[in-house]
Formats: structure tokens, sequence, C-alpha cells
């Protein structure tokens, strides 16, 4: 740098700068006037803060003078013994086990009062028990009370033995072991028992599911649940397990068992909460893919049910709608059915006490029959031979109508029928078939149903309105003398698949040798191949074809 620029420029600026210094503490000074004028020196102990001061001067010299050199970690470290520090965790360990097992053991020194434990298990289930063995503690695997020959009867005493149980196990909390009157029972488990159920006095069963408490989870396994009907049990699920659990807002029951070679699940759920106010039954039968639902509010009892909805289904079929419940009876109303050929409406009576009986009708809207077809040919073996076998609990009656029957080739336009069901066997009092244009049918008769058979036995008339396009239909071309009328009676065996005709008349009955000619060749035609064979038009075609010439 020349001077001549430092003298010119640099020396201005220095000066400048230096004038402004007195005036930057002036501003100093009269902003520390201010800060000290505004302080409040009466809240301020200086004394204190001078003797703070002291004392952290004292500490830090206390701090300085340690010789920290002498405290060397590693040399701490090397000097540990650790051959008796290992000991210390078997120690502690040693030292709690043997305290828990005093803790756990003492009780086992207690004289329980049966009476006592049988008012705190029973009374909050308002149910009366007895234990008529021996009642004693164990410690494993959890404290529990094991309670031999455990007894106890109906919610009000309704009948005598209504749960019999080998073994109750009552598991303890660990809590207030040491005083027996304040033991808290936990779980209850029931095992190997047999829990008989009134169906006649079924309604004041659910007085212990009603009540808004909270109590004992309880478990019962490897037992057998039985129904009773006038001291006489007419069902039982065996292998049963049932769980059930209980608070102020919501308590569900679950049965888990075997019935009649399958898997049964029955739940129930009553929610009592302000904002869910409901109760559910459900039901399954696995192996049958069945399952029922039901939900009724919970200001509802289960003598008098007002607009429940129920959920049926059994594998693809489905029923949807709304019910009421009174004098034992179940009337299904507004309800939908439908599955995969079929849709229309059902109503009627269902019945379960003192017998399950129903009085249904099923009026639907279309019968898809070339899906039934498929359905039909594609059973196995034992699904055909069982196809009309009926349970002989199922009883009723059942008036059908379908208005719109599809097929490849219709025949059959609509039907109706009534039909009933008695002890296993199926009776049809009137079935009408509308073929149309072409005339109708009507059939009567009754499937027999036993162990080793399953028979069709039925009278049969068809009537001809249109007897030329009808026999156009069938390609039956020398039409003189052909009657318009027939009657048909014999018996079909819906096991073999076999036609066995008694009588065809027309204007005059048919000879025998002639009625056995039909007979072969229908079976010939229709049942060569079972079912497929049997709904197949062109091979009908052919049979009335080949019969015709009898008819003349």
């Amino acid at each position: 740098m020349k001077y001549i620029n430092f003298k010119s420029y640099k020396l201005n600026s220095i000066y400048k700068n230096i004038l402004v210094i007195p005036k930057n503490i002036l501003v100093i000074l009269k902003k520390m006037h201010f800060f000290f004028r505004n302080i409040d020196f009466k809240k301020y102990n200086f004394i204190r803060i001078y003797k703070y001061s002291i004392y952290k001067k004292k500490i830090l010299y206390f701090i300085q003078s340690i010789y920290l050199r002498k405290f060397s970690l590693i040399k701490i470290y090397r000097r540990i013994k650790y051959d008796n520090i290992k000991y210390i965790p078997l120690f502690l360990l040693a030292v709690t086990s043997v305290s828990t097992l005093i803790y756990l053991s003492i009780p086992k020194f207690y004289n329980y009062n049966k009476l006592n434990i049988q008012d705190k298990l029973c009374k909050q289930f308002s149910i009366t028990c007895s234990i008529n063995g021996d009642l004693k503690y164990n410690i494993f695997p959890t404290p529990r009370l094991i309670l031999k020959n455990f007894t106890v009867n109906g919610p009000n005493n309704i009948n005598k033995n209504f749960i019999e149980a080998e073994n109750v196990i009552v598991k303890l909390s660990f809590y207030n072991l040491l005083n027996k009157k304040k033991h808290s029972f936990k779980k209850i488990e029931l095992k190997k028992s047999n829990i008989n159920l009134d169906l006649e006095k079924i309604k004041k069963y659910t007085a212990i599911f009603e009540k808004k408490f909270s109590f004992t989870p309880i478990l019962i396994s490897n037992s057998k649940f039985n129904f009773l009907q006038k001291d006489k049990r007419i069902a039982s699920i065996r292998n049963t397990k049932i769980t059930y659990h209980s608070n102020k807002n919501k308590s569900k029951a679950i049965l888990n068992g075997d019935i009649v070679g399958d898997k049964i699940n029955i739940q129930y759920i009553n929610s009592k909460s302000k904002d869910n106010s409901e109760k559910k039954f459900i039901f399954k039968l696995v192996e049958q893919n069945l399952l029922v639902k039901i939900n009724l509010l919970n200001n509802q009892t289960l003598e008098k049910i007002d607009n429940g909805k129920i959920l049926f289904k059994l594998r693809k079929n489905k029923l949807m709608g709304f019910f009421d419940y009174k004098d034992n009876k179940i009337i299904v109303k507004n309800s939908n059915i439908r599955n995969l050929f079929l849709d229309g409406k059902l109503n009627g009576e269902i019945e379960f006490l003192p017998f399950f009986n129903f009085n249904l009708n099923l009026d639907l809207n279309s019968l898809n029959f070339s899906r039934l077809y498929t359905l039909l040919i594609s059973l196995d073996d034992e699904g055909k031979r069982n196809l009309f076998k009926i349970n002989k609990k199922i009883n009723g009656n059942l008036n059908l109508s379908i208005d719109k029957i599809f097929s490849k080739n219709t025949i059959i336009n609509s039907l109706e029928s009534r039909t009933k069901f008695l002890n296993g066997s199926i009776k049809f009092d009137n079935f009408l078939l509308n073929l149309g244009k072409l005339g109708a049918a009507d059939f009567t008769g009754a499937i027999i149903n036993d162990k080793k058979f399953s028979n069709l036995r039925f009278e049969k008339n068809i009537y001809i309105d249109d007897s030329k396009r009808f026999f156009n239909k069938f390609g039956v071309f020398n039409r003189e003398n052909k009657p318009n009328n027939f009657f048909v009676s014999g018996n079909f065996d819906l096991v073999n698949l076999v036609l066995r005709l008694g009588e065809i008349s027309t204007t005059n009955n048919l000879k025998q040798e002639e009625v056995n000619y039909v007979e072969k060749e229908f079976n010939n035609f229709l049942l060569e191949d079972g079912y497929e064979s049997l709904f197949n038009f062109l091979n009908l075609k052919e049979f009335v074809k080949s019969v015709s010439s009898e008819f003349e």
C-alpha cells in the first residue's frame, strides 16, 4: 500500500471511529443508569449470594485437591474378586424362589369351609351348588382350589343336577393368598361334566346371561351337553368346550363340540352398553356349512320378540328376513331366499316345542332348472342315493309355488304343490304342473324312506290341450287315434333309479304286456345314465316316439 493512499483515506476513517467511541460510552452509561434504577434491590439477598459463591469455591477446591491418579479404574477392576460376585445372582434367585414357594404353600395349611366356597362360587349366578367330595389346595402349576363331585342346580332351582362335574379347578389370584377370606377367583374350570338342559324351561336359563354384572370367567371342557324333554334325553353334544366371559358392558358365551358326526359352534353375545344394546345368537355346523345368525334388541326377552333379524346360510343357500316370536312359535315374515337356481320369498310359522314343526309358504319368482340339473348330476353316488332322505324329526307343511321355470327345452312353465313332511317321509297332496300351451298335469304320491330304500309311490294325470302341438314337439307324426288324457301309477326306486309301473290308462286300461313294454322303454331310455338321462329332453323325445304306438 502506498503512503499517499494511507494518509488520505485510512487516517480519516480511523479518526471518525475514534470520535464515535465517547458517544457510545455515553449511550451505554445511560442504559445502565436506567437498568439499575428499575432494579428492586430489596428482592435480592446479597448475603446468601455471597455465601453461595464461597461454598461453590470450597467444592471446587475439594475436587481439585483429589488426587485422581490414586483412583485408577483399571486398578479397581483388577482388585474385584469375581469368583464371589458371580454367585450373587444365584443367591438372589434362590432367595426369591424359596420366598415364593413359602408364600404359595402357606394356604395349604388352611381349613377351608365348603359352605363359604359354595356361596362365593354360585351366589353371583343366582344358582345353588354343592361340593360333595374333597376340597384341597394345590400350588402347581398355579395356586388353585380343586373340588371333587361338584353339582349345580339350575337358576331358581328349575331343575336338579343342572351340572354334574367330577373335577372343578378354581384358579386363585397371587394377591392376598395369605388371607383366605380375600381369595380372588381368576378362572373356574369344569372337567368331565354332564350339563342337562331342560328344553321346556329354556327361557329361565337365560337369567344367567341377562344380568348386568361382571364375574369370573368359566371354562367347561371334555364334557357332555344333554338336551332333555320331560326328563328324557333327546340329543347330546359330546366333547363339549364352553367358555364364558362377562363384564358390565358385555357378556359372551361360546360352545364347541360334536353332534351327529359334525362340529358345532354356538355363540351368545349380550351387549349392554348405551351405544350398542343388542343380543346376538350364532349357530354353526362346520361340516354341513350351516350358519344361523339372530339379532335382537336388548330390551326384548325370549318370551316375546318383535322384528328380530335372521340370517340363515346352508352352503350357497341364503335366507334373510325378519321374524316374531311368541307362544313358542317363530313367525317368519318379509324374508328373501336365494341360491344358485332360485329366488323368492318365504313366510310362515316354525314351532320348536313340544316338537319341531313348521307351516311355511315358499313363493319363488323363478327356478333355473338348467342349473339345478347341473348340480344334480354333479352329486356323487352317495349324495344321489340320499337325495330325498329326510330326518325323521323334521315335520311340517310346505306350500310351494314357482312362477317361472327356465330350461333349455321348456316343458313345465310353472308349478304349485302342497307337501307334508312326516317322520322322514314326504307326502304330495297336490302337485300341479303347468305345461303351457301343451296342457297340464297333476301328481299325487309319497316318498317313503327307510335305512335301505327310498321309494316314490305316485299317481299321475296328464291332460293334453293341444295334441297337435304336443306330438309335434316330440316328433310323433302318426297322430290318429292318439288319446289326449293319460293316467299313470307306479313306484320309482330313488336309490337304484328303477321304475315299476302298476297301471296306465287312457280311455281304456292298457294290457299288462303293454304296461311292461312302456316300463322297459322308460328304464332303457330315461334311466340308462341315471339323473343325467332322466332329465334329458332328447331321451324323453325318443321314449315318447317309441311308446306312442301303444296308445292307439
